[in-house]
């Protein structure tokens, strides 16, 4: 992706998708139309229909472009990608749409919204069993649920994009507020804020209530 354009980006089909995902973002599946999403691309409805038949199949074209422009833009960032200021330029063109439409989707509450959300959840599990240049696996002895808080405090900074705009100053889903926030999640994951001790302590815990079965031991 870095320095170029995807050929495919450059096609009829491929602007009606860019205007579907930015529809959807604002109006949710419920609100966005054929018609609405034809006139944002510049094209009739009966090019929508022609390239897509349905607003489903039109938004699961939009869930399958957003996994694997999200799988792409982290495996190159991951390979020394965002040290290329070409890159990064490319890269936030193409994310802050996504980010706008996963905002949407995962306050929605579909199937779609889940499906995305397990989707970007097997994939971080995918990095963190295999490795990345980069990307130490971690010490955790249950990766599924690592992943899973992963992901959620991730997504979770675009579902609550109003009140971390509001917090930062800038709409962290533009290119203005974006960097300041991310680069908070940099320093967030360089960062060991707790001490040997008081994560020995939490662990111990958190594990003696999972041997009980969620309950509190004092409170057996």
């Amino acid at each position: 992706m870095a320095g170029r354009e995807r050929a495919e980006d450059l096609t009829g089909r491929a602007r009606i998708r860019d205007a579907a995902l930015l529809e959807f973002a604002e109006r949710g599946v419920k609100g966005a139309t054929i018609r609405g999403i034809a006139k944002a691309a510049g094209v009739s409805p009966a090019l929508v229909q022609h390239h897509f038949g349905t607003k489903e199949a039109l938004r699961e074209a939009c869930d399958e472009y957003v996994i694997a422009a999200v799988r792409e833009i982290k495996e190159e960032s991951l390979q020394g990608g965002m040290a290329s200021p070409g890159f990064m330029e490319i890269a936030m063109r193409t994310a802050l749409p996504i980010q706008r439409y996963i905002a949407r989707a995962m306050t929605d509450g579909s199937q779609a919204a889940a499906t995305l959300f397990d989707d970007v959840v097997a994939y971080t599990m995918e990095v963190l069993e295999t490795g990345r240049p980069g990307v130490a696996r971690p010490t955790t002895d249950d990766l599924h649920a690592y992943a899973a808080v992963m992901t959620g405090m991730s997504l979770g900074t675009f579902v609550l994009n109003e009140h971390m705009s509001r917090a930062l100053g800038a709409d962290v889903l533009t290119s203005e507020g974006y960097p300041r926030m991310a680069l908070a999640m940099v320093d967030i994951y360089d960062d060991r804020l707790l001490s040997p001790e008081l994560v020995a302590q939490a662990r111990a815990g958190l594990k003696s209530m999972l041997a009980s079965g969620g309950q509190s031991p004092d409170k057996e």
